[in-house]
């Protein structure tokens, strides 16, 4: 699991967006920078820095990922036949701790990603402790018995903030999902425009 120095929050006001839709982002009171220089006069973005902000804006939306871990998967969406900006989507969002969040399990990114890591989380009834576990089209994902009455749990799903998308099943009340299908672009629910077509040139530079 990669070190995040910088809260959440932090990584919204630096990207200027609400990058998870969430009523608490600060950026909905406050849209320029953390920092003492967060208010500074912006120049006009060069096309490096639009493909870099395009590439912290997915790093950040998945937990803010690791470099090391996002040049990965970028590597695997290259050698992959296809569209490899769809082939990166698709990659991101077959993660357990993203596939845990699309079930609404947990509240955040992050939290889907410390949940797993306590053991909370079983696959195709066998407990899995790594959020970066890349789950397969049909697998089933479920809330461990004993961890089914946590508040952190109960809070999540019962949040009105977003609805599970089309490409899982989840049935809350057993606390079990199933991933259906790999996403394209277009199925993806984020709050925000994501270009991973962008992310592509920085890395092909």
């Amino acid at each position: 699991m990669s070190k995040r120095l910088e809260s959440k929050y932090k990584i919204n006001r630096r990207l200027g967006v609400n990058l998870w839709g969430r009523a608490k982002s600060p950026v909905n009171r406050r849209e320029y920078g953390p920092g003492q220089h967060g208010q500074r006069r912006k120049s006009k973005p060069s096309d490096f820095s639009i493909q870099l902000m395009a590439k912290q804006k997915l790093k950040g939306y998945y937990g803010n990922i690791s470099e090391k871990q996002f040049r990965k998967y970028y590597d695997e969406a290259v050698r992959r036949k296809g569209d490899t900006s769809e082939n990166l989507i698709g990659l991101l969002e077959r993660r357990l701790d993203a596939v845990v969040y699309r079930l609404k399990f947990a509240i955040t990114p992050f939290a889907a990603r410390q949940f797993i890591n306590h053991g909370h989380i079983t696959v195709n009834g066998k407990r899995v402790n790594i959020p970066s576990y890349l789950v397969k089209e049909g697998d089933v994902i479920e809330v461990r018995e004993k961890s089914k009455q946590l508040a952190i749990v109960l809070d999540a799903v019962q949040t009105a903030e977003r609805d599970a998308p089309e490409y899982v099943e989840v049935d809350h009340r057993q606390m079990k999902g199933s991933f259906l299908r790999v996403p394209a672009l277009s199925d993806v629910p984020y709050p925000v425009q994501m270009e991973p077509n962008l992310v592509v040139e920085f890395y092909s530079r």
